[in-house]
């Protein structure tokens, strides 16, 4: 049994609930939360800084716990998804010594993930938008 948010109402679904407010509202109401990679690990869809192989990864558990390996340091979140909606509630970061420019793109991505409002999901790619659209690749490895 699946619970999602439709409306501003939880909902408790199976395949003929489902079906039934699909019909009534036109569209699947949880859509969303059907869609929304839970469970996987996902890399930030740009090309590794010179010098390195690294690229940020976003781990998602199932409950929305995450954990994103930044540049170079590290941090733990909380994903709260509602509809095409999140919000992305960050602890402190890891104090890893790094290279100036690798601590600075560890701030920019920071202050991105900070800014994200929505998402959706684009073939195999979880797409963060706000005030910088953030790309993620679900590994299929």
């Amino acid at each position: 049994m699946k619970f999602c948010r439709a409306k501003g109402w939880l909902v408790r679904w199976t395949s003929a609930t489902l079906l039934g407010l699909a019909t009534l509202a036109g569209a699947a109401p949880c859509a969303f939360a059907q869609s929304f990679p839970y469970g996987g690990e996902l890399r930030l869809n740009v090309n590794p800084m010179r010098g390195s192989k690294k690229v940020p990864v976003l781990d998602i558990g199932e409950r929305g716990t995450a954990e994103i390996e930044m540049w170079c340091n590290s941090i733990k979140a909380q994903l709260i998804i509602a509809a095409d909606t999140i919000t992305i509630i960050t602890g402190e970061m890891s104090a890893r010594q790094c290279a100036p420019d690798v601590l600075r793109a560890d701030d920019e991505l920071m202050a991105a993930l900070n800014q994200v409002t929505n998402w959706r999901m684009e073939s195999s790619a979880l797409v963060l938008t706000g005030g910088k659209t953030l790309r993620f690749r679900v590994q299929t490895n």
